[in-house]
């Protein structure tokens, strides 16, 4: 009989028993493997995490993102390959200039998908 109060933590067996937090950790660290110059889109960033159908959760997780992060939050973009903040805004501003600076560039807008996105 194994008397320790507490028992050791084993990962998820299948994904139905995955909570919100493990799937928000899997994102984090696929976020993470995102390499500088490149980008993905939500959509992407939900199938490396192995929940395809998780693209808005996704979203949310990077929305909840502290100011202060040192993730790679800037290289993940909508499926048109545009920034989501609205054009005007701040962060839509800080995302383009992260992104420039790695080496992305944006026409009209739009980041050239066939050129910059990371392959699955």
């Amino acid at each position: 009989m194994n008397n320790n109060p507490n028992p050791p933590v084993t990962a998820p067996t299948s994904k139905k028993q995955s909570s919100t937090e493990d799937i928000r950790h899997i994102v984090l660290q696929q976020l993470s493997s995102i390499p500088i110059g490149k980008v993905c889109t939500y959509g992407d960033l939900a199938k490396l995490s192995g929940y395809p159908s998780h693209s808005r959760f996704v979203g949310s997780v990077l929305r909840k993102l502290p100011a202060d992060t040192k993730l790679p939050w800037h290289r993940v973009i909508n499926g048109q390959g545009r920034i989501s903040f609205p054009q005007d805004s701040t962060a839509y501003n800080k995302q383009l200039s992260r992104l420039e600076s790695e080496g992305v560039i944006m026409l009209n807008g739009r980041v050239d998908l066939k050129v910059y996105r990371i392959r699955l």
